[in-house]
């Protein structure tokens, strides 16, 4: 195929990919499988790999992210980014109307947005592609994201049709759906980290990461209901937002056009109760005026514009008895107070249990058995303790005093310096730590042993059948059969699929030990860089750090866990058993001409992706790392790189490379 029908093909993969990334992350409605769009992406990145002159950064396959620590500049809004004005007071909306009437001779309407719970963000668009996503910041200048917001499936890289300004900025909120938000937190549990408060912190938490790859891994969403340019097609916004929609953006259906402060009253009335039933949070309504001419009109205070409002839905609050406390112990060891409360209706749900996140939030309420305590959905999702009714408390009540023991084996305490939590140390002994390990190792995304769950778990664990993850792999028929709830298939089920698990690719099993720190991401790191269990327990930890991902606390946990005996013990018999204790890189070393070498790859390239470029590294012997060191063997440097690596190496002396030369290095060929 020649160079001219190559192009021709990648741009039709391209619209293709778009048209039906459109379908399902923005419009909801998909006309291809999975598959058929696995396939087409596929085929894109097959022909974009062997035809790298026509990479696009704007490109379907780039949506991944990257592993390049981004360094985040200040980028000046073209139009600046106000917060507009908040009230909770229907009186102060009646205000707001009359000075609009007063300051307007014309007839007008208002637009009625639902206010979502998310962090703010301006998406500038030249000539149909994406150009820049910048945060509000402070409102003049804010942190310039295009990197993360690339990895937002369903905001337009690539506008669809033609008739859009040359130029323009949309705004709107990216925000992270509650479903999305529960199973990040459960991971975070999982993973031994803490987990986010409420969906806002979460998605403004994962927009500043600075590897857009993790970001990518986030499920983060994007509305948008704000155009700013000077020369938008149509006079009112109410149009502008439709016409938007026909671009590809993701413009929410929940507004609506109304010419009264009585319809306006209605709308708010309407989702201050079905907020609840919305797959996302709002904290409220924002309230615009439509014609772009009467905005014009009322203008901007130094804060925020004249001709928009929003109207805030307090937070649903109870009070209820504070009956008892109970210390939870997590599988990494992490224990948490939980509230026991008189059973009170709660945003639509029967609540019986609150959150106090650990003994600086008990010291901060100063709580009390027997206290009345007013509690709230934090996030409308985790229901927590925010206040106590001092004015009630019962005479000789005794304060809630933090443990100083584990609840289930007694061990003494620890609180790290720096960390809020306290754990139990003793995670070979500790009854819930050691089961809390067993299901993690079974779970979907470690082995995903088939058949087994908590209570046969449980189960085993209470006949003295399993201490440790390796014990499973001991197990026989006659051991199961005689177990509550399990028949014949079931104990076939369950020893077939120990069998399976075997084959269960490295980082999966290194994720399925359960270190604490290393969730699923860490251990692919740790894998893809050193290589096998063996070399991640004989690495250093200055070895560990330079591993991309890998802070202090990791490599920190990492070292303590292959300390103790126990735990290399339980590694050595998995070995032995059969599961998989290292990448398969057989046929992937071209040769060693960087073995010993490590390097930093920064910037955009010409001929490939940092990715691809980072492959090379390590296919030619090399190692990858994330920041600049004195042991750093070169910068790959590309144009846009932040100035901040190039003056650190230069600092220390560390070549800088360019592409052209790298490739020569390895004397790679095309």
């Amino acid at each position: 195929m020649d160079k001219h029908r190559v192009h021709t093909k990648i741009k039709e993969l391209r619209e293709k990919l778009n048209f039906h990334n459109r379908q399902y992350y923005v419009l909801n409605e998909p006309l291809v499988s999975d598959y058929e769009f696995d396939h087409l992406m596929k085929e894109l990145e097959r022909l974009e790999r062997a035809h790298p002159e026509f990479d696009d950064q704007l490109s379907p396959t780039h949506r991944v992210g990257n592993d390049s620590n981004q360094e985040f500049v200040q980028r000046q809004h073209k139009y600046p980014m106000l917060s507009l004005g908040n009230t909770y007071s229907t009186d102060e909306l009646i205000e707001f109307d009359q000075r609009v009437k007063k300051n307007l001779t014309s007839e007008y309407t208002y637009v009625c947005e639902l206010k979502y719970d998310g962090t703010a963000i301006s998406l500038t668009y030249i000539n149909g592609r994406l150009v820049y996503g910048v945060t509000r910041g402070d409102g003049v200048q804010g942190d310039d994201v295009t990197e993360n917001v690339k990895t937002i499936r369903s905001i337009p890289l690539i506008l669809t049709g033609n008739d859009f300004p040359e130029e323009f900025e949309i705004r709107g909120e990216i925000f992270m759906p509650k479903e999305g938000f529960s199973k990040l937190n459960m991971a975070r549990i999982e993973a031994g980290e803490t987990n986010f408060a409420n969906p806002r912190n979460a998605a403004s938490g994962s927009l500043k990461m600075i590897n857009s790859s993790q970001v990518a891994r986030r499920p983060l969403d994007c509305f948008l209901y704000h155009l700013a340019g000077e020369n938008l097609l149509h006079s009112t916004h109410f149009e502008n937002l439709q016409k938007a929609r026909e671009w590809g953006f993701k413009i929410p259906e929940y507004f609506e056009l109304h010419n009264s402060l009585e319809g306006v009253l209605t709308f708010i009335d309407h989702w201050q109760s079905a907020r609840k039933d919305l797959p996302f949070e709002i904290d409220g309504v924002v309230i615009k005026l439509n014609e772009l001419s009467q905005q014009r009109v009322l203008g901007f205070t130094a804060k925020s514009p004249r001709w928009a409002i929003s109207y805030k839905f307090p937070a649903e609050q109870v009070e209820t008895l504070l009956e008892s406390v109970d210390f939870q112990v997590g599988r990494t060891g992490t224990v948490t107070p939980v509230a026991n409360l008189k059973p009170v209706l709660l945003a639509g749900t029967t609540v019986k249990r609150a959150s106090i996140h650990n003994a600086d939030q008990i010291r901060m309420l100063d709580l009390h058995f027997n206290d009345l305590v007013r509690i709230e959905k934090g996030g409308e999702i985790i229901p927590k303790i925010i206040s106590v009714n001092i004015d009630k408390r019962q005479i000789f009540t005794s304060a809630v005093e933090f443990i100083t023991a584990c609840p289930e084996c007694g061990t003494t305490l620890i609180r790290e310096p720096g960390e809020v939590r306290h754990y139990c140390p003793n995670d070979l002994n500790c009854p819930p730590q050691i089961k809390g390990r067993i299901e993690h190792f079974i779970s979907r995304k470690a082995l995903n042993i088939d058949g087994l769950g908590q209570e046969t778990v449980n189960l085993l664990f209470q006949n003295g059948l399993i201490r440790t993850p390796a014990d499973l792999y001991d197990l026989t028929t006659s051991d199961l059969a005689g177990l509550e709830g399990l028949g014949d298939k079931s104990t076939s089920n369950i020893l077939e699929s120990l069998e399976s698990s075997k084959q269960v690719p490295f980082p999966r099993v290194l994720y399925g030990i359960g270190i604490r720190f290393v969730g699923e991401t860490v251990a692919k790191r740790l894998a893809q860089s050193l290589k096998s269990m063996n070399g991640i327990i004989g690495a250093s930890r200055e070895r560990l750090l330079e591993v991309n991902e890998i802070g202090e606390r990791i490599a920190d946990s990492l070292l303590s866990y292959f300390q103790l005996e126990q735990n290399m013990a339980m590694v050595n018999r998995l070995s032995e058993l059969g599961l998989q204790m290292k990448i398969d890189d057989t046929g992937l070393i071209r040769n060693n001409i960087l073995e010993g070498k490590s390097f930093v790859v920064s910037g955009i390239f010409q001929k490939l992706s940092r990715n691809e470029l980072k492959n090379l590294i390590e296919e030619y012997g090399g190692r990858n790392t994330g920041s600049i060191s004195a042991k750093t063997s070169g910068l790959i440097a590309g144009a846009n790189m932040g100035p901040g690596k190039q003056e650190k190496a230069k600092k220390l002396g560390i070549p800088i490379i360019s592409e052209d030369e790298f490739l020569v290095m390895i004397d790679h060929k095309f």
